[in-house]
């Protein structure tokens, strides 16, 4: 029985992909759910896995075609590869062999950068974990890449060794670009074949200089996402050859032009009126700075740029407005202190006072839903659920993993959900679905020894929680002063969609629940 391979579905608000490269060629057997193709979305790469066992019959989309959700991939023959029988491939998808890496002693095999998702067409060296002359296994981890969303490994194309190392640490390359070699060795097992694209079409001259350096204004065909990675990269589309249906422009075609460096826009021509994207970072001119041998300068990551771009734009759109509370830790440390040993001995986790804030926070978002909601145009969107983001400190920068529905999750779940996103955090290990849909963000600047400071939105969440660190002081308890434990609460918030009560009030509920923690757990 024939069974269509479809494009699965892709994740928030994404409705189309790239298709990376397929695993497996025509003809070829395959068991349950291997792994067929990869997709590549704005966000994440994703392996679309066989439905059955059986032999692939047909491919139907090439590598490097965008495709929509439901999109047919390819059909799958249910059964052994000796009872069915393989159609003669389209043109559209014959095989090509791939070039077989030559023996050691005989050629190299390049070490390029892969794909990068959708509109990221740059990234920057971070490490490398292999040295020169040093062997590598197929598909080892060679090199670590950094874009502004994501970590990407690099893996060895075949066994063999590390012949050279062109693009060292700290250098920005491009998708394509050869970061090394390796040596290949004898009897390395060659790539799988490639599909080959259709015959390119003849490109479309320009009738004037005019429309040479007008990329916005061409008639050639293309996707959102491909017309955004041309003008990203100043392209002329009417350069690049289409081998999409129709003559359409593909994610490959742009790439490979870029790769090329053929379809540069003329700059002698007329300017057009696509408007440049906006920079990371606002662009004035430097005034002459004298170098001091005691200075040391290093390019900021794309990491780094795109937090101070997305700070600044939190300022630049909200009208953000901060207030304070101060809550006595008493309570929760003598809780902690009474089951901690318990606990971790149960659940295999440490108990620490950041469950409580977000068992808490979530009490105090179901009562003021304001907190938890975003602007968007002219509407308000009030979220019906809870997805509390964690700010952790990495070496890299700030990221912000997601932990989705924290309304239901015990206190264990959420300890464990933190301590797992803290280690990979670190590693640069986090996907990026694990630090997407959040709805409201606590930042715990208390671990560096903060007192009290202003967090920043998290856009395009309303407000964001500051906690602080607990600090031992003087207060007014009935008619005597007592010393408690006490810690700075900051509330920043977006003050088009929060009024001043609902912030107050809700800064006061979680004041509430974290004094007395058995309100936490009765939801009183």
């Amino acid at each position: 029985m024939a069974i269509d391979i479809l494009v699965p579905t892709l994740g928030e608000s994404v409705t189309e992909a790239t298709l990376a490269k397929w695993f497996k060629a025509v003809g070829d057997t395959v068991a349950a759910d291997e792994p067929l193709a990869e997709l590549e979305t704005d966000k994440v790469s994703l392996e679309v896995n066989a439905p059955a066992a059986g032999v692939l019959m047909e491919i139907r989309v090439p590598e490097g075609t965008d495709v929509g959700l439901g999109a047919v991939l390819g059909v799958l023959e249910e059964g052994t590869a000796a009872s069915a029988t393989v159609p003669t491939p389209t043109p559209a998808t014959e095989l090509v062999p791939a070039p077989v890496p030559p023996p050691a002693g005989s050629g190299t095999v390049d070490i390029a950068v892969p794909a990068l998702g959708e509109s990221v067409t740059e990234a920057t060296v971070a490490k490398w974990f292999k040295t020169v002359g040093d062997a590598v296994g197929a598909d080892e981890p060679l090199v670590e890449l950094e874009t502004d969303k994501v970590s990407v490994e690099v893996n060895a194309p075949t066994a063999g060794k590390l012949a050279s190392i062109a693009a060292t640490a700290g250098t920005e390359v491009s998708i394509g670009a050869v970061l090394g070699t390796l040596q290949a060795s004898a009897g390395a097992p060659p790539p799988a074949p490639a599909l080959a694209a259709p015959p390119p079409a003849t490109p479309p001259s320009p009738t004037s200089a005019t429309a040479a350096a007008a990329p916005a204004s061409s008639s050639v065909p293309m996707s959102p996402a491909v017309r955004k990675l041309i003008e990203d990269n100043d392209l002329d589309p009417a350069k690049i050859a289409g081998t999409g249906k129709g003559g359409r422009l593909t994610k490959g075609d742009v790439m490979a032009a870029i790769k090329a460096g053929t379809a540069k826009v003329l700059r002698s021509a007329p300017a057009t009126a696509t408007a440049a994207p906006a920079p990371l970072l606002p662009v004035t001119e430097l005034p002459p700075r004298m170098d001091d041998p005691r200075e040391e300068r290093v390019r900021m990551t794309k990491l780094r740029k795109i937090i101070a771009s997305r700070l600044k734009e939190a300022q630049n759109t909200a009208a953000m407005l901060t207030t304070w509370n101060e809550v006595d830790m008493g309570a929760a440390m003598e809780l902690r202190a009474e089951y901690k040993d318990q606990f971790e001995k149960k659940h295999g986790v440490r108990l620490g006072f950041m469950s409580f804030f977000i068992r808490a926070a979530c009490i105090g978002l179901k009562e003021w839903p304001a907190v938890n909601a975003e602007i968007y145009g002219d509407e308000l969107i009030y979220k019906n659920y809870y997805n509390i983001g964690v700010a952790v400190g990495t070496p890299q920068g700030l990221v912000v993993p997601v932990i989705k529905d924290a309304d239901q999750m015990r206190f264990a779940e959420i300890e464990g959900s933190i301590s797992d996103f803290g280690h990979r955090a670190r590693d640069g290990k986090l996907g990026m679905d694990e630090m997407m849909g959040g709805t409201f963000t606590i930042s715990n600047g208390g671990v560096f020894g903060s007192l009290n400071s202003m967090p920043i939105l998290n856009v395009p969440q309303s407000a964001i929680l500051g906690m602080h660190t607990i600090q031992k002081r003087p207060v007014a308890v009935g008619n005597e002063v007592v010393i408690r434990p006490m810690m700075y609460l900051a509330l920043s918030y977006d003050h088009r969609i929060v009024d001043g009560r609902e912030a107050v009030s809700f800064l006061v509920r979680m004041k509430e629940c974290i004094e007395d923690p058995q309100r936490i757990m009765l939801d009183v």
